[in-house]
């Protein structure tokens, strides 16, 4: 066992992550085409690329009419599901969200699934362009034997059961054991282990659904192992402030170069929760437990760095170790996911195929966000991201590239609904929704206390 990449820290000593400073989009100023005085454009997901590709165009079109249609009866996205609780000023982002669908010339329309409800074909006969935005919905497989074993869940499923997204409500892990350990070193890792480890007094007056919180209460999980398969200088976890990062970077050398020292085993030993950081390990397999039943533990191969080209690639040494535990959360990464036959998908890199945000071959459909780059960096980078979409599809309509004349935009597709039993959400909808998690929050001490039955939503809004 090479003791050399163990590294401890007690769960107060935690670094926060923050998103980087992001520079500002270009402003897009410019006379349109008089081909369509009053363009309709229809944006596929309310997350942060969609309502900043909606911001964009409104903001430099003032005819321009977007509609976002969204599959959740709530907006938001990964901002509501995705955002740990504890991180509060990171949703601060709702607020310019919620002024956006305020606009006279932009509506909200959840609980309608693009794929399911209404096809992308179909929305591209009501709207002269249609942006694509639904973000990246599922998660990267181990693909490793044992993977299918209770107690082995995807850090995004875990993340979603307790920021109360209605689909991984019934995800019920269990917390019985003393050691978990996370797959992966990215920012939802961090998230992940955070949540375990912090006293759930301190969540109490977190967004956390109580459930969630219920459960945490109850918890036996006292270590936690961040495993990644490289060093200390490729974890792909953010950190915003300067002096945090350098001191971090040190103590992250630090595990390369020495061995724990005595007072810091000791220290371990007494400590009510810890956490520590695994370098330089990949999975191989999840071991069960005697009777087979569920996860005791996770076989993992040595590794090392090895230059390929100008790419640095972790290869096995031959060298392995089994690290007991009874909770394995992976999170190697999200994926997008195909939305419908008629459009274009990249099965392995799991993006749609585009050019700057054009869908390659099918003129007037464009994407943004990680449907279109792939899940990777801040809420920040998605913002200038959909930005630049944003400006293409302004340049292609001042071109006149997209569809002239009238479309129907939503009447058509409202009319579609309506005749396959489909029910919409409005913003408006939303924001009773909103009022009765804040009302029901102040009684607890909360900010809110989220909904998470999609049926009782319904209900409270007489639908």
């Amino acid at each position: 066992m090479a003791s050399r990449c163990w590294r401890w820290w007690h769960w107060s000593a935690w670094p926060r992550t923050r998103p980087p400073p992001t520079r500002s989009t270009p402003s897009f100023h410019q006379h349109f085409s008089t081909q369509e005085k009053t363009p309709q454009i229809c944006v596929v997901g309310s997350g942060p690329a969609g309502f900043y590709t909606a911001q964009h165009l409104l903001k430099h079109h003032t005819q321009a009419r977007v509609d976002i249609y969204e599959k959740q009866l709530v907006p938001f996205g990964l901002v509501r599901f995705g955002v740990a609780p504890d991180h509060p000023e990171v949703k601060n982002v709702i607020n310019t969200f919620t002024q956006t669908a305020h606009s006279d010339r932009c509506a909200f329309w959840g609980n309608v699934e693009v794929g399911r409800d209404v096809t992308v074909p179909e929305l591209q006969e009501a709207y002269h362009a249609v942006v694509l935005s639904y973000g990246a919905e599922d998660h990267q497989a181990l693909d490793i034997p044992g993977e299918e074993l209770p107690g082995v869940f995807s850090a995004r499923a875990f993340v979603g059961w307790y920021n109360g997204l209605p689909e991984n409500q019934e995800l019920a892990p269990d917390l019985s054991c003393d050691t978990a350990v996370i797959l992966g070193q990215g920012n939802v890792a961090l998230d992940v282990a955070r949540i375990l480890l912090t006293p759930p007094e301190h969540l109490e007056r977190t967004d956390i659904t109580k459930a969630a919180l219920g459960v945490l209460r109850q918890s036996q999980v006292k270590t936690v192992w961040i495993v990644g398969r490289r060093g200390p200088l490729q974890v792909a976890f953010t950190i915003k402030i300067p002096r945090p990062r350098k001191r971090l970077t040190e103590l992250l050398l630090q595990t390369a170069t020495e061995k724990p020292r005595v007072e810091e085993a000791a220290h371990l030993a007494s400590a009510s929760r810890a956490w520590g950081l695994r370098f330089f390990r990949s999975p191989l397999q999840v071991l069960p437990s005697p009777d087979g039943r569920r996860v005791a533990g996770i076989r993992l191969a040595v590794t090392r760095l090895e230059a390929v080209g100008e790419a640095i690639r972790a290869v096995p040494t031959g060298d392995m170790e089994d690290l007991p535990c009874g909770l394995v959360l992976s999170s190697i990464g999200y994926k997008s996911r195909p939305i419908d036959p008629s459009v274009p998908f990249d099965l392995k890199l799991g993006v749609i195929p585009n050019m700057e945000g054009r869908v390659v071959d099918v003129p007037g459909l464009y994407c943004s966000g990680w449907v279109k780059t792939g899940p990777t960096g801040v809420i920040g980078t998605t913002m200038n991201d959909s930005f630049l979409t944003g400006q293409m599809l302004l340049q292609d309509l001042k071109a006149g590239l997209l569809p002239s004349g009238p479309r129907p935009g939503s009447a058509a597709i409202q009319a579609l609904l309506s005749s396959r039993g489909v029910q919409p959400v409005s913003f408006s909808d939303w924001e009773k929704l909103d009022a009765k998690e804040v009302a029901r929050g102040q009684a607890s001490g909360k900010p809110r206390e989220k909904l998470v039955d999609p049926q009782e939503m319904l209900q409270l809004l007489g639908h």
